[in-house]
């Protein structure tokens, strides 16, 4: 049979281009030989996977590294309690104590108090933030102790309240503050504030894992806060308010911390207070913790 010109440019094309290689490798799949497997990965003894201290130390130190690159958020420990304390002792301290400096050795320890309580809400904040970001999704993927990156985060927000604490207790003593107790005094009532303080910061933790938006856990916060540190102990004495008013302070976790705070700084110990204190905050630990690492696993 003669073959028409059809079959016969066909069979020239054919021949005279061959397939190439990308067309040969596109049907041909690629088996990786052992020898190359090899050099591509990691030699030696896998490594250990972090502790839980290393890792949420990891996420402390991470926190910290926010305040180098944003140092606006040093503001709420620094300018904010010196505002506070400069104008509730001018203020005030002529009318309620007869004299600013009498005034200001009973407020110090309440605005001390005060001023570190306020600043745990922006721990539910920077929580809220990473989420909406994306940054914890990544996070829960690492082989790491689960509740690290909570952890870390209040971790790093305890060197916040060291910071608060020592900008008040300097302003103070420029002022006239002198504390009875001596260096051992200030020492233990600022370490029994921040304990609590880290037990504090669990409840806004947890609204920040619940609420949508960081607007929202700054709202809730301040709808707590306000109450709680306004009402108690903080500006004046307790026995000067209405019966109604002083049940509400007689149970009011932030009053019995600036009890036991005021007594510590003044040289005399008030046992109950500070089991008082110690309690509420292990409890508010225990119950806030838990749902928030609840929520953490959940979302």
């Amino acid at each position: 049979m003669t073959a028409t010109p059809q079959q016969t440019t066909t069979h020239q094309t054919t021949t005279q281009h061959p397939p190439s290689h990308q067309e040969t490798a596109r049907t041909t799949p690629y088996v990786p030989t052992s020898e190359r497997l090899g050099s591509v990965l990691a030699s030696g003894e896998q490594p250990h996977p972090p502790s839980p201290w290393s890792a949420s130390a990891a996420f402390g130190w991470r926190a910290m590294l926010k305040i180098k690159h944003v140092p606006e958020q040093l503001f709420d420990v620094t300018a904010f309690p010196v505002m506070m304390t400069l104008m509730f002792t001018y203020l005030f301290g002529g009318a309620i104590a007869g004299s600013t400096g009498d005034y200001l050795q009973y407020l110090l320890p309440g605005i001390l108090v005060m001023s570190i309580v306020m600043i745990t809400m922006y721990t539910g904040i920077g929580v809220n933030t990473d989420i909406e970001k994306g940054v914890f999704d990544r996070f829960r993927t690492l082989p790491i102790w689960r509740p690290s990156a909570l952890v870390g985060a209040l971790l790093g927000d305890v060197c916040r309240y060291v910071i608060g604490s020592a900008v008040i207790l300097a302003l103070g003593l420029v002022l006239g503050f002198r504390p009875e107790g001596g260096l051992t005094g200030v020492l233990l009532g600022v370490a029994l504030l921040v304990a609590f303080s880290f037990a504090f910061s669990w409840i806004w933790t947890m609204f920040g894992l619940l609420l949508k938006t960081e607007k929202s856990v700054m709202g809730v916060s301040m709808m707590v806060l306000f109450p709680a540190t306004f009402l108690s102990n903080v500006f004046v004495d307790p026995a000067t308010m209405p019966g109604w008013l002083q049940a509400f302070v007689d149970v009011n976790p932030i009053a019995h911390l600036v009890a036991a705070v005021r007594s510590l700084m003044a040289g005399t110990p008030d046992g109950g207070e500070i089991a008082w204190t110690l309690v509420s905050g292990g409890v508010l630990l225990a119950i806030f913790g838990t749902l928030t690492m609840r929520l953490y696993n959940r979302k």
